[in-house]
């Protein structure tokens, strides 16, 4: 048994060091993405909320309400109010964080969720399914009733039977 103790203790003393900083760079890599994936998170978080309307706090320091912002084109500078009737432009990377997120806007994807449902609305409309709101509902109603009445089917109804 000393043996193999003295063993691991020879095997250790040669390698322990190198195994000691591969796991110590594994650490860092897999520390380092965390953060770089999170920091995209918070960025793509930011890009939402950084709608006209919404609050913000510059690099300066200074607190603003932005008048005018182009997510597509972040070369062209934010319109920033900070005062009533006193706009700054800025660049979009001076706005540090958003303090109050504009209420009541419709962010981009609340917007393309409602032109989907919208659309289906339409064809419809124009296929002639619906009519109105109640015909709407009258339709989804009878869809239901169908699936159920196909669910319970009758064993003793005929034509169910197999005919000798």
């Amino acid at each position: 048994m000393p043996t193999s103790l003295m063993s691991f203790a020879d095997f250790f003393g040669q390698y322990g060091l190198i195994i000691l900083l591969v796991l110590l760079l594994v650490f860092m890599f897999y520390s380092s993405r965390r953060r770089v994936q999170k920091q995209k998170v918070e960025q793509e978080q930011k890009a939402r909320q950084t709608v006209p309307g919404a609050e913000v706090l510059l690099q300066g320091g200074l607190y603003g309400t932005i008048v005018e912002f182009d997510p597509d084109n972040l070369d062209q500078p934010a319109l920033v109010e900070i005062a009533p009737g006193v706009d700054i432009k800025v660049h979009s990377q001076a706005i540090l964080r958003v303090v109050n997120p504009a209420e009541g806007l419709v962010t981009e994807d609340e917007f393309i969720e409602a032109e989907a449902s919208e659309a289906e609305y339409i064809a419809g409309v124009a296929g002639g399914d619906i009519t109105s709101i109640s015909d709407d509902q009258r339709i989804a109603e009878s869809r239901r009733t169908t699936a159920d009445a196909e669910a319970r089917i009758d064993p003793d109804a005929p034509g169910t039977k197999p005919q000798a």
